[in-house]
């Protein structure tokens, strides 16, 4: 059984030697630089840096939009409902339509706790 395997444990075991050598060639061959500030410094298309650091986001930003990645994610869900919608209906009845509509109404309750909570106000 390892026979088949083989090849990519060989492919693997080629990159990973390629990458080592490669590293190893570099740090042999090549010349350190001697360190000074603007070396160090943070390069920003040429231009010189100033001032800090930009400023942290709120984390209301960060709940938002999980929130809006949750919700997306969940209305994803009735594309492939809305496409096999007519032929479920003809095969089995319409309890296809309350399966969908008690998953947008759990949707809906959540979106509500969301709102309530104040989860989506950008002004806080």
């Amino acid at each position: 059984m390892l026979e088949n395997y083989f090849p990519v444990l060989l492919q693997i075991a080629i990159a990973a030697g390629f990458a080592g050598i490669t590293l190893l060639i570099s740090v042999m061959l090549g010349k350190a630089a001697p360190r000074n500030p603007i070396k160090d410094s943070a390069y920003e298309c040429g231009m010189l840096p100033e001032g800090g650091p930009q400023p942290r986001f709120s984390v209301k930003f960060y709940l938002v939009a999980m929130l809006f990645v949750l919700f997306d994610i969940e209305v994803v869900f009735l594309y492939p409902w809305a496409v096999i919608y007519k032929d479920y209906v003809t095969a089995v009845g319409p309890q296809i339509l309350v399966l969908a509509v008690s998953f947008v109404a759990i949707l809906g309750v959540a979106f509500a706790y969301a709102w309530r909570k104040g989860a989506l106000n950008w002004r806080d």
